[in-house]
């Protein structure tokens, strides 16, 4: 009996992992002044810690999901939440903004295992038809980390300094990882990866496409969102409250986002429900682009934009897992380090727009990469004979 109890609460214990994933990596956009005052170094300098941390990430995606497949997820994803938690403490004692960044590039190199093999995981503990719906739900830990997280992060940040603020995910790992022990059954094992599962996937056109459109879709919302609350700053004059208000609108809508994808994609169908949510996440990027410069048309603009955020990605597990079952360890792997890709490149991009004034042309050269997506999305849609792919 205890241990279906644990196995009928094993999709939160990931999904809170996801959210301790989610705010080590998102962290540094809710406290780069912070950051940039007490480490004294600049607002762009500050900014790489997420592009660099967002290139240890997708090179370790698939890297560690090829050499770890073969052991025990319990035991690999609680190790994986103790590296987490641990890189945060230390981060609160880091003494300069080297140490920070070695740091952290080592906590996101065990880190990046985590999302993938979560979503991994789910395939295992639930049935065919319920996968869609749990891989969402998994993933509306993202979403909180934005909802939540990150508001909590510039709260935090803004009164006690950035160091109190890792301090707080430290404690939330801590949290996770008792939790992820307590739920998640023993004795899952994935499909092992290996060197055919790979040259599989990059003979599949509509897998190269499918992670192509993950790459755009982030590199596009990178471009902005790392710099989001530097640009309410210096576009609006807004206050830390109100850039931490606007990261709670962003995050709350991504929430609804995920939790409106997770209720309709076992009937519409991945294609439609991620055509819908990319819609949206143009729609908002657009708005804050031509509203950049009035704080309520802003903050408008990213309630829309936060629909789209973490639902898309979401869609895209899903649409891979479906695309090629047989595949999912490594497709999964693959999507997560793509999306850190994209990170990479859309926060490389925006600091270097940032970094020379270019305040408003970040909203247009994230347009862009939406708008190339969307044209992908349009063309992966599935032939009628694979209509449920």
């Amino acid at each position: 009996m205890e241990s279906s109890r644990a196995g009928r609460f094993a999709p939160t214990a990931l999904m809170l992992g996801n959210l301790v994933t989610g705010c080590s990596v998102l962290a540094p956009a809710g406290m780069l002044p912070e950051l940039s005052a007490g480490l004294g170094i600049s607002i762009h300098a500050a900014g790489l810690l997420i592009t660099f941390g967002a290139i240890t990430l997708c090179i370790g995606s698939p890297l560690t999901a090829w050499l770890t497949s073969r052991i025990e997820r319990r035991i690999l994803l609680a190790t994986t939440l103790a590296g987490l938690a641990l890189g945060n403490l230390a981060s609160a004692f880091a003494p300069d903004y080297t140490s920070l960044l070695v740091i952290r590039l080592v906590m996101l190199a065990v880190g990046a295992l985590y999302t993938p093999q979560a979503a991994g995981t789910a395939a295992l503990i639930v049935p065919a038809e319920r996968r869609g719906s749990t891989i969402a739900y998994i993933f509306l830990g993202w979403s909180l980390a934005a909802a939540v997280g990150l508001p909590l992060i510039t709260f935090l940040a803004s009164r006690y300094g950035w160091r109190a603020a890792h301090g707080g995910i430290g404690a939330l790992g801590c949290i996770s990882l008792l939790l992820l022990l307590l739920r998640l059954p023993s004795g899952l094992k994935g499909t092992p990866v290996d060197l055919k599962t790979w040259s599989a996937v990059g003979r599949s056109k509509p897998i190269l496409l499918l992670l192509a459109i993950t790459m755009l879709q982030m590199s596009g919302q990178f471009v902005v969102f790392t710099f989001m609350g530097p640009l309410l700053k210096k576009l609006t004059d807004a206050s830390p409250d109100a850039i931490g208000l606007v990261f709670g609108i962003y995050g709350v809508c991504g929430f609804l986002g995920v939790v409106i994808a997770t209720r309709i994609v076992d009937t519409w169908g991945p294609y439609r429900t991620s055509l819908l949510f990319t819609c949206l996440l143009l729609a908002g990027i657009t708005g804050w682009a031509i509203g950049a410069g009035a704080l309520v048309l802003m903050a408008g603009a990213v309630a829309i934009w936060g629909l789209g955020f973490a639902s898309t990605n979401s869609m895209q597990q899903v649409r891979l897992v479906a695309a090629a079952p047989p595949l999912a360890s490594a497709t999964v792997a693959l999507n997560t380090s793509v999306l850190y890709i994209g990170q990479a490149v859309g926060s490389a991009i925006g600091g270097l727009l940032f970094a020379r004034e270019l305040l408003h042309t970040l909203g247009f050269a994230a347009i862009g990469f939406v708008v190339v997506a969307l044209i992908l999305v349009v063309l992966t849609r599935p032939r009628p004979a694979a209509a449920t792919a």
